[in-house]
């Protein structure tokens, strides 16, 4: 299967960090990049691998984490666009 996005927003930095580790010992997934919104009181975490990897991450994610997430979904094959836009996420937070 092709390469995918996923994108998780949660509510605090610590439910962001638990969801990271669930997702990363669900899946063979690489976290992209995380940013911190509202003095991070919303947490948005993108992650990338194949799609039934990403989807699998995500939904562990979401159904065990420690608090619900505001949003989240899976973009499988994102257009380029969508894939400038993370790199532009990830040089700003290095």
């Amino acid at each position: 299967m092709g390469q995918a996005y996923g994108f998780f927003e949660i509510p605090s930095v610590t439910a962001g960090i638990v969801a990271v580790d669930i997702m990363c010992k669900t899946a063979d997934v690489q976290m992209v990049t995380w940013e911190k919104k509202l003095g991070g009181r919303l947490v948005t975490i993108i992650i990338r691998g194949d799609v039934s990897a990403v989807t699998q991450a995500i939904e562990a994610a979401a159904t065990n984490g420690i608090k619900k997430p505001v949003a989240h979904v899976v973009i499988a094959s994102p257009h380029e666009e969508i894939i400038k836009l993370v790199n532009k996420s990830v040089n700003r937070v290095s």
